[in-house]
């Protein structure tokens, strides 16, 4: 069974994706982040940086294995059942850079959008600003990408499966998407699959 640390992000969705699309045994351990349970010393002895989501697989034979961090969790899943991320080369370059990707801007960068849009105490017009033209500008590159391939990597692998709850999650924000037609039209087509479907409708909030 493999125990996931989790909670409703995109960040968070991202493994149960994962998990529905791989057919793992998994329970859900919700992580109220608005409480604040991420920074309990019992969840830091899980992830040391008091962030969501994490994992623990009890069915590894070396005994329990915890991994966090949201990339590193789908590339040991990936690995742990020889599914959505080639062995090798030039696939496994080509997923992994795109997961990079996403790891190093799609998130970070819609992430900040959001807070200074949404969230923050005070109006700054010059961060929405600049955070806006960097979401259209990774936009545009993801755009590029799929007018040339269906899916980021070739085939359907763990970077689209880390991207798509950023993109989904857009609607929210008040961002169309339907100026990037290739961005649109494969954001369609992953939430239509089913083990997407399953995840995103999975409970984790108790």
């Amino acid at each position: 069974m493999i125990d996931l640390y989790t909670w409703t992000t995109p960040n968070g969705y991202k493994p149960v994706i994962l998990l529905e699309e791989l057919g793992l045994a998994y329970q859900i351990k919700p992580i109220d982040i608005g409480s604040g349970a991420q920074k309990t010393p019992e969840y830091l002895r899980i992830n040391p940086n008091g962030k969501i989501p994490a994992l623990r697989d009890h069915d590894h034979p070396n005994g329990p294995v915890t991994v966090f961090e949201s990339g590193a969790i789908l590339i040991y899943l990936a690995e742990k059942t020889g599914k959505l991320l080639p062995a090798s080369e030039p696939g496994r370059s080509r997923v992994i850079e795109w997961l990079m990707f996403q790891m190093g801007a799609v998130g970070p960068m819609l992430g900040q959008l959001g807070h200074f849009r949404s969230a923050a105490p005070e109006k700054i017009p010059y961060a929405i600003e600049r955070y806006q033209n960097e979401q259209d500008r990774i936009y545009k590159v993801l755009d590029g990408r799929l007018a040339e391939s269906e899916y980021l990597a070739d085939e359907y692998s763990i970077a689209d499966i880390a991207t798509f709850p950023w993109i989904s999650g857009a609607a929210r924000m008040g961002v169309d998407i339907e100026p990037y037609p290739n961005l649109a039209r494969w954001e369609k087509a992953i939430k239509a699959r089913p083990a997407v479907t399953r995840a995103l409708a999975a409970k984790i909030k108790p």
